[in-house]
Parts: structure tokens; sequence; C-alpha cells
């Protein structure tokens, strides 16, 4: 990569200068405890991105979907994510074993605004809640337990400006369809045919199996 050009900001005194500060009411508004109104913004998000960072620092996000509602609240300060099966890779898993510092985001269809928790996460294999965590019949094999450490309602701006919750924008034919990226990237030896019709319209029968 040509860097000519590029000037770097290497201090927390240069990016103040070039951002400037935060408000009073941005550096006032975190929390550690959920409040009502984050109960009832968990109780209808149905989409959380999870970031987490092993031991060295190397970094992964995650989007874990399910049902509106699916993150469950044990107490003020504990909250729950249950898993469902995906590529197997478990990542922010692995990463979690390493490093229990999480970051998450919590979406509401339709809305700009998300709810942001970071805090310390550990894995549980079996609890009394993971009846309630069933889906379709299916029970969760684990859920990522989280102590909440930092709470707080993050501004709209950036779905605002991608416009994000517009149908009128969308362009999902403008990229490969899933299916020609698994045949250039991932399943190669498989025709495209094949997977045309594994990421079909019954793809979604086996997203709790």
């Amino acid at each position: 990569m040509d860097t000519a050009g590029m000037v770097e900001i290497t201090s927390e005194e240069e990016l103040r200068e070039l951002l400037g500060v935060p408000t009073p009411v941005a550096l006032a508004k975190e929390r550690s405890a959920l409040h009502e109104l984050d109960r009832e913004w968990l109780a209808h998000a149905s989409l959380c991105l999870i970031a987490t960072a092993d031991a060295n620092g190397w970094c992964d996000v995650s989007p874990k979907g399910d049902p509106a509602g699916f993150t469950k609240v044990l107490d003020d300060t504990t909250i729950a994510i249950p898993e469902r099966p995906g590529n197997r890779r478990a990542d922010s898993f692995h990463n979690v074993l390493a490093n229990p510092r999480v970051g998450l985001l919590f979406l509401v269809p339709g809305r700009g605004d998300t709810l942001r928790i970071n805090g310390r996460a550990r894995l549980v294999r079996e609890a009394p809640f993971f009846d309630e965590m069933t889906v379709k019949g299916h029970r969760p094999r684990l859920a990522m337990v989280v102590e909440t450490e930092e709470i707080f309602f993050h501004c709209s701006k950036a779905f605002l400006r991608s416009d994000l919750w517009k149908p009128e924008t969308w362009t999902p034919e403008a990229v490969p369809s899933r299916a020609r990226i698994s045949k250039s990237l991932e399943r190669t030896d498989q025709s495209l045919e094949d997977l045309e019709r594994y990421y079909g319209p019954r793809y979604a029968e086996g997203m709790y199996r």
C-alpha cells in the first residue's frame, strides 16, 4: 500500500484536537445496571452484534439473531444470549475463553438508535433458563452470560447516513448471490446449481438444527 500523503494520528491529544471533546451528556449517559428502558429494548431486539478479542488482540464481530427478545435478562446486571447452530467456527467463544471482555450492539428493526452493552462474558453449557430460550423445539446447547459494566444508547446518525432501513435504497442484486460467493471462495468443488438450491428458499429450515 502506498502511504505517501497519509498523516497518522498517534496520540489522544491529536485525536481530541481534531474531533473535539464529548459533551457532558455523552459522558454521563453510561450506566452499569439495566434500566427499565434497557429491558424494554432487549425485549424487542432481534439482532445483536458481538465484538470480542483473543489474548493477542485479534478481533472478531459476530451477528446473533433470533426472534425478538431472545436475549434473556437474568437480573439488573446480567444477561444471557443463546447460541444457535452455525458453521461451528465459534470464533467469539474461543475469544471469550481467552479474554472475557465483550462489546454488544443490540438492534431493533426500523430503529436507527442502538443499545450498547459492554461487560465480561462467560460460557455456560447448562442452566435452568435454557428452557425459556427454546425456539421451534430447539433448546440451546450453550449460552453466553454477560455481566454488564457499561450500558448506554447510541444515536442514530450512522443508520440515517446509510439509509439502512429504507427499502427504496436497497440493491441486494448489486453484489453476487450467496451461492456465487460460496462457489468462488468456499465450496469451489460444488456446482453453482447445487449451491443455489442449498441457499434457496429451504435454507431457513435448518436454522435451529
